[in-house]
C-alpha cells in the first residue's frame, strides 16, 4: 500500500485551517496527502504544500490510503485503516492538540506561520473583519465602526473585509473604505503584508493570525483555550464571564461581546 494519507475535514476556513498541521506533519513523514473538505479553503493548502490532492466529496475508491484521519461528529466509515478524531473535544485542549493527540502526534513539531507569497498593497494596513461563521459570535457592528475611527486617529490606515456573509453590510459601511472578498487566496496574499488584523473569533481572524500577522480576537461565546487561532502573533480577548463558554446556547444580551474599542486597542501596546 502507497504511502498515502486522507484527512477528511468539512467544517467553515477556521475549522479547516486548524487541520493543517496534521497535513504538514504526515507530509514531513513523506505520506502524500490528500484532504476532503471546502475546496477554496483547501487551496490554501496547495499552496503551501501541504496536501497534493483535494477533494469536495469522498473518493469512491479508499483502497489506496494507509490512514483515514476522519473529523467528524458521527463515525460513518466502517473500515480498518480509519482513524476517527471527533471536532468537539471533551477536554479543555487545544482543538489541534486533541487532533494530534487523536493520532499520537502530540510530540510532533509543527509549524506557526503559513510560508505563502504576498501581494503588495496593504502593508502598514489595519484589517477589520466585523463578521464570522455565526452572528452569535459577532460583536455589534457599531463597536466596529468606533475601532475604525479610534484607529484611524492613532494613525492607522483600517479598513473593513468582508466575507460573504458580510456582503450584505457594504451599504452600511459605505463611509469607510471596504474590501469584498470573493478570492480567498487573494486575500490572504494581501493579507499577509498587514500590519495588523482585529475580528470575532471567524474563519480570518485564523486566517491572520496563521499568516504571522499581528492578530487581535474578540472571543465571547466560544472558548478560546479550544479555539485560539495558530500563531505566535496572536492576542485574545476575551472577558471570562462566569457564564462563558457557552456557545452555541447564547443568551440575548451577550454581555461576553460588550466591548469598547479602547479596551481593544489597549491590547496594541
Amino acid at each position: 500500500m502507497a504511502n498515502k494519507v486522507l484527512i477528511y475535514r468539512r467544517g467553515g476556513l477556521g475549522d479547516t485551517l486548524l487541520t493543517f498541521p496534521l497535513a504538514e506533519i504526515f507530509k514531513r513523514k513523506g505520506f502524500e496527502v490528500d484532504f476532503v473538505g471546502n475546496t477554496d479553503y483547501l487551496s490554501l493548502a496547495k499552496l503551501v504544500g501541504f496536501t497534493d490532492g483535494v477533494f469536495s466529496e469522498l473518493p469512491s475508491d479508499l483502497r489506496g490510503y494507509e490512514k483515514i484521519i476522519l473529523i467528524s461528529a458521527y463515525r460513518f466509515l466502517d473500515l480498518p485503516n480509519v482513524v476517527w478524531a471527533s471536532p468537539f473535544p471533551t477536554e479543555r485542549v487545544h482543538i489541534t492538540l486533541h487532533y494530534l493527540k487523536s493520532l499520537g502526534l502530540e510530540s510532533e513539531p509543527f509549524s506557526l506561520e503559513l510560508s505563502i507569497p504576498p501581494l503588495k498593497g496593504w502593508e502598514g494596513r489595519a484589517v477589520i473583519h466585523p463578521g464570522s461563521g455565526s452572528p452569535k459570535k459577532n460583536a455589534p457592528l457599531e463597536f466596529f465602526k468606533e475601532l475604525y475611527t479610534l484607529l484611524e486617529k492613532k494613525g492607522y490606515s483600517p479598513l473593513f473585509a468582508l466575507g460573504e456573509a458580510e456582503h450584505h453590510l457594504e451599504e452600511e459601511l459605505r463611509e469607510f473604505e471596504t474590501y469584498r472578498v470573493e478570492d480567498l487566496v487573494e486575500f490572504a496574499r494581501l493579507l499577509k503584508r498587514a500590519k495588523l488584523f482585529i475580528g470575532n473569533d471567524s474563519g480570518f481572524s485564523h486566517l491572520a493570525g496563521y499568516l504571522g500577522v499581528k492578530t487581535i480576537v474578540l472571543f465571547g461565546p466560544t472558548d478560546p483555550m479550544v479555539w485560539k487561532p495558530l500563531g505566535k502573533r496572536v492576542k485574545v480577548v476575551y472577558k471570562s464571564l462566569s457564564c462563558s463558554p457557552c456557545f452555541p446556547r447564547v443568551c440575548s444580551h451577550k454581555e461576553c461581546l460588550n466591548f469598547s474599542s479602547q479596551e481593544v486597542v489597549k491590547v496594541l501596546d
